[in-house]
């Protein structure tokens, strides 16, 4: 993810430049950065993690949206999360003719070695700020490992964790059981 070179941009230059130009940019603290293409592995990743999830959040009246659906948080940061899911009406504005998505319930990530430790820290931050944000999935690429943190009444996260391809990691918000097999389904990792 690399800095697009001007010393800061307004939200209206961010969402003029992400409307006019190809591919996807996430815009944090007046910089935007356009955002590299995943890798096969990554795209394997998440499109099982899509296929397991989307036919049990449908049954619950829950949206699913793959990567190219933008979010913003009140703390101004755009992104495009690697699945998105919204548990009754969804919230989307239009900015400058495109969509932006206001109240995901459940945010996944998949982890790359140029995203993981803003994925993990600065954009963690930013979505906390979402009132409506009850659960952030990390999902690693490199090894089935997959972690949940899970927001409480008191505002505190709590973290989960499962490693291996037999574990489960618990969706609360979907009342779903994911299994670790089903994410990493078409991955072989070296022994």
């Amino acid at each position: 993810m690399a800095a697009l070179p001007q010393n800061r941009w307004t939200v209206d230059d961010y969402l003029i430049y992400d409307r006019d130009h190809e591919g996807k940019h996430e815009y944090v603290d007046g910089q935007f950065y356009a955002m590299a293409g995943a890798t096969r592995i990554h795209n394997l990743v998440v499109s099982a993690t899509n296929f397991s999830l989307f036919r049990h959040a449908r049954k619950r009246g829950c949206e699913v949206y793959p990567s190219d659906m933008r979010v913003r948080t009140p703390s101004q940061l755009y992104t495009y999360p690697n699945l998105v899911i919204v548990c009754g009406q969804s919230e989307v504005i239009k900015e400058h003719g495109q969509d932006t998505l206001l109240n995901p319930t459940l945010i996944i990530e998949v982890l790359s070695p140029t995203t993981e430790r803003f994925d993990r820290t600065g954009k963690f931050q930013h979505y906390k700020t979402l009132p409506s944000l009850m659960e952030y999935v990390l999902v690693a690429q490199d090894a089935p490992f997959v972690e949940r943190f899970l927001r409480q009444s008191d505002g505190q996260w709590l973290h989960a964790a499962a490693a291996g391809l037999d574990a489960s990691i618990a969706l609360i918000t979907l009342d779903y059981l994911l299994p670790l097999r089903e994410v990493y389904e078409q991955i072989a990792f070296d022994e």
